[in-house]
């Protein structure tokens, strides 16, 4: 039998990936996002792989084109990708467990990535941050964890972006669940 790629199940995810695009351009702390869950909910459940990469990818781009584009966008689409695999990971075990550990992962490797091309970029600026040196690469990481101050802000960029992720990723995960429950022909192993 052919494997069919639009499938109910394939339309379901992609409408979760559209919210979750959506939702990044409501007014939010900095980083208590969904993108992170959007990108590990497409790499479990949207089964082709190149898809699984290309629509989180797209609609992220077509967020930050209303957003904003910025010099650190490679390193965020890296760590997007890094997340889908994450995703494509978890696949045959998806449970509490399994997308809560994929969701810190996926959050600490998101924030090692993005801020090792902070203290790259920062060369690039007539008065740089940080020495380019391992000792100015720790010290960026440090500051990274501690980010912003101002409860107003959230906690600091990293752990707003563990909170956000975890969060999403439950709701994403626990409504596909739900979804699944309600409609069998979403259920992938009932096929």
């Amino acid at each position: 039998m052919k494997y069919k790629t639009f499938t109910p199940r394939f339309f379901v995810a992609l409408s979760v990936i559209i919210v979750a695009a959506v939702l990044r351009l409501l007014p939010h702390w900095p980083n208590l996002t969904p993108i992170a869950a959007m990108a590990l909910f497409a790499g479990t459940y949207i089964d082709k792989k190149q898809y699984a990469f290309v629509i989180p990818i797209a609609a992220m781009f077509a967020s930050d084109l209303i957003i904003g584009l910025h010099a650190n966008m490679l390193a965020v689409y890296v760590g997007f990708a890094v997340t889908v695999l994450i995703g494509m990971a978890i696949r045959k075990r998806v449970n509490v467990g399994s997308v809560m550990l994929a969701s810190l992962i996926s959050a600490v490797v998101f924030f090692l990535i993005t801020n090792f091309s902070a203290w790259l970029v920062d060369r690039l600026y007539p008065h740089p941050m940080y020495p380019q040196t391992f000792a100015g690469l720790l010290e960026c990481y440090g500051m990274g964890l501690a980010f912003f101050r101002d409860i107003t802000q959230g906690l600091s960029f990293f752990l707003n972006d563990v909170l956000g992720t975890v969060f999403y990723s439950a709701v994403f995960y626990g409504a596909f669940y739900l979804t699944e429950m309600r409609f069998p022909v979403l259920d992938k192993t009932r096929l």
